[in-house]
C-alpha cells in the first residue's frame, strides 16, 4: 500500500512507513464499515440467489430471484426498504473486526518487509485473511442468517427465523453451545483467504504499476482508485465459488441437540449440519445437483458487490492510512 514510486515496474518498494498498529486496525475497520453501508443490499440479493434452488437441478424449482435489479425491486417491494439492508448492524460487526484484524495485520507484514520477498503479498494477504475470519465468523454466520430470512412467498434457503441478532446469537449458543457460534468457519476461512489473497496482492502490485507509469502526480487519489477497481475484478472472480460455499455452510440446517449416553455417562456430542458434512462435501454436491455453474450462482451481484466494496473499502483505508503518515511525519518535524 506504500506511495512510493518503485525503480521498476517489478522492483518492490520499500516498506512503507509505520501507522501504529491500533490506528491501522481502525482505519481498517472504519472503511471496510463505510464500504459496508452503501453495498449491504446487494450483499442481501447475493444471499438469496446463492441459496435458491440449493441442492436442485436447474430447472427443477421456482425462481424467486433471476438477476441482481429484479432481485432488488423483488426484497424491495415483499420485505421493504429495510429488507434490503437486513443484516446491516451485525454485518458493520463483521467487517469491523474482520477487516481491522485482516489489514491491521497485511500492514504489519508491510512493517515488517514480509511482501518484500516473492509471493510476500500473496502469503501475507492469504494469513491476514485467515485470521481476520476466524475471529469474525460468528458474526458472519448470525449476518447470513438474518439475510436470508425472509417471508414464504419468496423464502430461499432454510430460515432459521431469528428475532433479531441478539436473539440469534443467544438462541445458537443455547441450542449448540460456544463451537455453534463458529459453525461455517471451515467455508469461511478459505473464502477469505483467497479473496484477501487477491484483492491485497493485486492492489499492492496495481498501485506500484500505476505510479510507476506516472499517469498522475505523486500521492494522487487516481492511483488508489484505479489499483482499487483492478483488484475488485480480482476478489470477484477468484472468490465467488468459495462465497457460494461459505453461504451454504452457514445457513443449512443442523440436527436437533440428542444427549448420547456412553458407558454410562452422558456426552453432548457437536450437532451435524444436514446438508453438508464440510468443505469439500459441500463442494461435490453442489457440483454434482447443480453443475459447475452452481459454483458461480450470484455471480452478478458478487462482482457488483465486491467491486466496489472493494474500490471504497481500499480507496478509504489508503487515503486514510497516508493522511495518518503525513500527520506523524508532520509532529515529528516540529
Amino acid at each position: 500500500m506504500a506511495s512510493t514510486v518503485p525503480c521498476g515496474i517489478l522492483s518492490p518498494s520499500p516498506p512503507p512507513p509505520a501507522v501504529w498498529p491500533p490506528l491501522d486496525f481502525a482505519l481498517g475497520a472504519l472503511a471496510c464499515c463505510a464500504a459496508c453501508v452503501f453495498t449491504n443490499p446487494l450483499e442481501v440479493v447475493k444471499t438469496r440467489l446463492q441459496l435458491q434452488g440449493e441442492l436442485r437441478a436447474q430447472g427443477s424449482y421456482q425462481r424467486h430471484y433471476r438477476g441482481v435489479l429484479q432481485a432488488l425491486w423483488v426484497v424491495g417491494r415483499t420485505d421493504g426498504l429495510r429488507g434490503l439492508q437486513k443484516g446491516l448492524s451485525v454485518g458493520l460487526i463483521y467487517q469491523g473486526v474482520m477487516n481491522g484484524v485482516r489489514l491491521g495485520s497485511y500492514s504489519y507484514c508491510e512493517t515488517l518487509g514480509i511482501t518484500l520477498f516473492p509471493g510476500g503479498s500473496l502469503v501475507a494477504g492469504a494469513g491476514a485473511g485467515a485470521l481476520g475470519a476466524l475471529i469474525a465468523s460468528p458474526a458472519y454466520l448470525i449476518k447470513t442468517h438474518l439475510q436470508a430470512q425472509t417471508v414464504e412467498a419468496i423464502a430461499v434457503g432454510h430460515q432459521h427465523n431469528h428475532l433479531g441478532v441478539s436473539d440469534a446469537f443467544v438462541t445458537i449458543y443455547r441450542r449448540e453451545g460456544l463451537i455453534g457460534l463458529w459453525r461455517g468457519v471451515n467455508g469461511a476461512v478459505p473464502r477469505v483467504m483467497v479473496g484477501s489473497a487477491a484483492q491485497l496482492a493485486t492492489f499492492t502490485t496495481a498501485k506500484n504499476w500505476v505510479s510507476h507509469s506516472q499517469w498522475f502526480s505523486p500521492n494522487s487519489r487516481l492511483t488508489a482508485l484505479i489499483a482499487a477497481m483492478i483488484s475488485g475484478v480480482a476478489v470477484a472472480i477468484s472468490m465467488t465459488p468459495f462465497d457460494v460455499i461459505s453461504t451454504r455452510l452457514y445457513n443449512q440446517p443442523v440436527d436437533e441437540f440428542q444427549r448420547q449416553w456412553r458407558h454410562n455417562q452422558p456426552v453432548d456430542e457437536f450437532q451435524r449440519g444436514q446438508l453438508y458434512q464440510g468443505f469439500s462435501d459441500c463442494v461435490l454436491k453442489v457440483w454434482r445437483a447443480e453443475g459447475p455453474l452452481g459454483l458461480y450462482k450470484g455471480m452478478g451481484p458478487v462482482f457488483l458487490r465486491l467491486a466496489p466494496h472493494t474500490v471504497l473499502s481500499m480507496l478509504f483505508w489508503d487515503l486514510m492510512r497516508q493522511q495518518a503518515i503525513k500527520d506523524k511525519q508532520s509532529q515529528e518535524s516540529n
